[in-house]
């Protein structure tokens, strides 16, 4: 795969729905009570406690020594060789976006149900794209998309299998795409210890420190590929504030540890009032939890008349995921509803 050849596409990019659309349930559901319980995305609930930034970091032009500290502090948090590895982006969305414009056209297999932009970045960049149902029905696709753990089913592989999935991609020149959005505080091995010619990771922060609003994202790469990357998104990528507050979070491993172990006990206390409710937890991760009921539709509709936003699928209509309530407040408003 040649990547010195980059592509751009101006097509239109299909709509895909997403959590957190607050203003059309509002038209939809006029009666609901205010304020509504966004349990739509899989943003940590409780973020985290963001430190004072200097006054400078909002009137000036961020510097190198800034992204090189921010770099330096994601290298350490996700176990990347060294801050060289490193992709600051405001975002991970435009990672997913950047990259596909950096290959020549080549066949993109999805591994999926999964994050739909994927399939839809990877589109309108002008590959051909398949959305396939497991790890041996990739064929010869030059690139392969992986997200682990999957959204929306939480989904994951062995270290081994991706590691394995990434050398044979190698050999033949070509990727893999491995997103670890929801890695952070989740019991998985990453492969940001392990990027090579063959394997690029994507890493989200506003999940993982609930500050989704701040845009900040990670590509873990080889060297020369992240350098192209980082060349395609042009100078002052992140923010100032985005720079001080990202490296202060990344550099707090015990603010992470204890996030792990709180939220892995909130996920368990949904999946028993989901189970309460007649619902089967077909997986996810410790900031959501997705699960079938006998009338999903219904039960999207009676959560949405009581001021309750989750996450429904229209290929899917049985199946709903639930985010965590931020509060005892939110909880009793779930509990209301799902017993």
């Amino acid at each position: 795969m040649d990547h010195s050849v980059w592509r751009f596409s101006a097509r239109e990019p299909a709509a895909i729905a997403h959590g957190g659309d607050l203003g059309s349930l509002r038209r939809a559901f006029p009666d609901a009570p205010n304020p509504w319980l966004d349990l739509s995305t899989g943003i940590n609930p409780i973020p985290y406690p963001v430190p004072p930034v200097e006054a400078s970091a909002w009137t000036r032009l961020p510097e190198a020594a800034e992204v090189q500290a921010l770099r330096v502090a994601a290298a350490s948090a996700y176990g990347a060789p060294s801050g060289a590895h490193i992709v600051p982006a405001p975002g991970t969305q435009i990672l997913i976006e950047t990259l596909p414009r950096l290959l020549a056209p080549t066949r993109v297999a999805v591994l999926g149900p999964t994050y739909a932009e994927h399939a839809a970045a990877w589109t309108r960049a002008g590959h051909a794209v398949a959305e396939v149902p497991s790890l041996d029905a990739i064929g010869d696709a030059g690139v392969v998309v992986i997200v682990d753990p999957n959204n929306p089913d939480g989904r994951t592989f062995s270290r081994a299998e991706r590691r394995g999935l990434a050398a044979t991609l190698e050999t033949r020149g070509g990727l893999l795409v491995a997103d670890e959005a929801f890695a952070d505080l989740e019991p998985v091995e990453s492969l940001c210890p392990h990027v090579g010619p063959g394997l690029v990771v994507l890493r989200s922060f506003g999940k993982t420190y609930g500050l989704a609003g701040l845009r900040l994202g990670f590509a873990v790469a080889e060297p020369g590929i992240a350098a192209r990357m980082a060349e395609a998104l042009g100078p002052w990528a992140v923010s100032g504030p985005a720079l001080a507050i990202g490296t202060a979070a990344l550099s707090d491993s015990a603010w992470r540890a204890e996030t792990a172990r709180a939220r892995a006990a909130d996920a368990a206390r949904l999946d028993r009032m989901i189970a309460r409710a007649g619902g089967r937890v077909v997986g996810g991760t410790c900031l959501f939890r997705t699960a079938d009921f006998s009338d999903g539709p219904g039960l999207y509709r009676l959560l949405a008349a009581a001021g309750i936003a989750v996450r429904r699928f229209t290929e899917r209509p049985d199946r709903l995921r639930f985010g965590l309530p931020p509060d005892r407040t939110g909880w009793c408003r779930l509990s209301r509803v799902l017993t």
